[in-house]
């Protein structure tokens, strides 16, 4: 069975079809990564769950995207089943023991987990231009947009920073297009409403500060054992996009956080990639290889990254060739592409001369799985058929009141829970604006530059004033009228740059956070039109 060196898998198949010899993955190559495949019900969530457990009691730090909530039943102790109890039995699983795991929960939305953050500038010009599917050229005005924030000492924390500073950047067009390179106003209003979608769909939760720290994601209990990171995803699904940016963010993260290390003696943290073929759908080629780069050099990092996904060939073959650590479960051969992931599938692992993997793939029961780990001087073992374990903790979601409770008891709780608006581009944007409308002279023909005998032209009166001809101002309404109504303001001149109407529009809306948002949204799409 598992000891301190090795997680417990389960037993693999004998030919007299009993189930005798144990099999294990060694710690110290945990860092070389896995791949867990499989059809939807053929048992994908519980191994994720059992491999999850196994790193939590030999210390490892876990992070999982929890797709339909099950996982997070590794906060509860685990419940015995008759079916649960048969497979222990047939693996020899003595004893078979239920344990409550130390879970932290998070979500991007901040609903089923304590909010998870990161700043526009944490999250770079790439990973953005992915996560608004931008053109060529529209990257590249994302950007000059961060080289201007960088030079000029503008922080971009939020969505809001990002909004302002690309109305700034249209504004001055003409200026950054003789340093950048073009810079084309239609480009910019694209842009913006990119962001508009990104923060109707909830991305506005997501961008801002307090940021995560890593640290916290690789915290471990007094008693030894590594917290389980669940992240809420049932929701997250519905925009993929994010998702899928939101998990590569996160390993970059990692990657520049953490220190070199080699090959420890067990892994530092252990990621979990569910539904992994979301990074790949039809991600440029850049970012395909930013993904490729990332998993091959984080191992020295001390982390492992485990893709969980139904078919081997949601995954590039650059990365597969990573993967060292491999679980296949049961697949279908009904298609032309299904009978191709077979054979693609069955061609990665090291031939078993006691079975077709080809065929066995085909023939899996619920809860078996091909296993072949990394054994001796890294070398894959031999394919096995294998039953894997029962898991520990509850299998299934918890209750609302539960998930509560976790996270009253958690040791972010309170951290990360309340945003921190910070002055940022945004603000200081803001009072660039109104020190220039403050300094500028008045507009030609308003109010305020007029004589005091009046001008030769007037406006007409919308409020029930009628127009004197002779002294060119207005004659009073009737006494009830003007009793009702306020007195009326001065009308400024509609001879306005578009600037100008720019900062009055920001400066009418800065009581309101969503008027702030809607000018930013709107000025994009007037700005395409001038």
């Amino acid at each position: 069975m598992a000891d301190e060196t090795s997680i417990f898998l389960g037993a693999s198949r004998k030919p007299d079809d009993s189930y005798q010899q144990p099999e294990s993955l060694l710690l110290k190559y945990g860092n070389r990564h896995g791949l867990v495949t499989g059809a939807t019900g053929t048992g994908k969530t519980v191994t994720l769950q059992i491999l999850a457990e196994g790193f939590s009691n030999q210390g490892v730090p876990v992070f999982c995207a929890d797709i339909k909530g099950d996982l997070s039943g590794l906060a509860m102790m685990g419940e015995a089943k008759d079916f649960l109890l048969a497979r222990a039995e047939a693996i020899k699983l003595d004893p078979y023991e239920f344990q409550e795991f130390p879970v932290i929960f998070w979500d991007l939305f901040g609903e089923q987990g304590h909010p998870i953050r990161a700043t526009i500038s944490e999250m770079g010009p790439l990973l953005l231009s992915r996560l608004m599917n931008l053109s060529e050229a529209q990257e590249g005005i994302l950007n000059i947009v961060f080289r201007l924030a960088d030079e000029e000492g503008l922080l971009l924390l939020d969505l809001k920073d990002l909004q302002a500073l690309l109305t700034n950047v249209a504004e001055r067009a003409d200026e950054l297009s003789k340093r950048y390179g073009n810079v084309t106003k239609p480009s910019v209003g694209a842009i913006q409403r990119n962001l508009l979608v990104l923060e109707q769909q909830g991305a506005k939760n997501f961008f801002g500060e307090p940021a995560l720290r890593i640290p916290d994601l690789m915290r471990t209990t007094r008693d030894g054992r590594g917290a389980i990171n669940v992240l809420a995803a049932d929701k997250l699904m519905m925009n993929p996009r994010l998702y899928a940016t939101f998990l590569l963010w996160l390993l970059s993260e990692l990657f520049e956080a953490l220190p070199e290390v080699g090959d420890p003696d067990k892994p530092k943290l252990v990621f979990f990639f569910d539904e992994a073929h979301l990074l790949f759908d039809e991600a440029p080629k850049i970012l395909v290889d930013r993904v490729e780069q990332v998993v091959r050099l984080i191992r020295s990092k001390g982390v492992g990254v485990y893709f969980v996904t139904q078919n081997p060939l949601d995954i590039p073959e650059t990365v597969l060739a990573q993967l060292g650590n491999r679980i296949q479960h049961a697949l279908r051969a009904y298609t032309p592409r299904e009978q191709k992931a077979v054979k693609t599938a069955a061609g990665t692992f090291r031939p078993n001369p006691d079975f077709d993997c080809a065929t066995a793939i085909t023939q899996l029961g619920v809860g078996e799985a091909l296993v072949s780990t990394l054994g001796a001087k890294a070398v894959p073992s031999v394919v096995q058929r294998t039953l894997i374990r029962p898991p520990a903790g509850r299998m299934g979601p918890i209750t609302a009141q539960e998930r509560a409770k976790v996270m009253a008891d958690s040791p972010v709780s309170g951290q990360y829970d309340e945003t921190i608006d910070r002055e940022s581009a945004f603000e200081i944007l803001q009072k660039r604006a109104q020190e220039k409308a403050a300094d500028a002279p008045p507009p030609r023909g308003s109010a305020q530059g007029r004589s005091q005998g009046g001008s030769k032209w007037t406006l007409p009166d919308f409020d029930g004033g009628s127009q004197d001809r002779n002294s060119g101002g207005y004659s009073s309404p009737p006494p009830q009228q003007q009793r009702q109504r306020a007195p009326a303001q001065p009308r400024p001149s509609n001879r306005q740059t578009v600037t100008e109407a720019a900062i009055k529009s920001v400066v009418r809306s800065v009581g309101s956070s969503v008027g702030r948002a809607l000018v930013r949204g709107i000025l994009g799409s007037l700005k395409k039109g001038l």
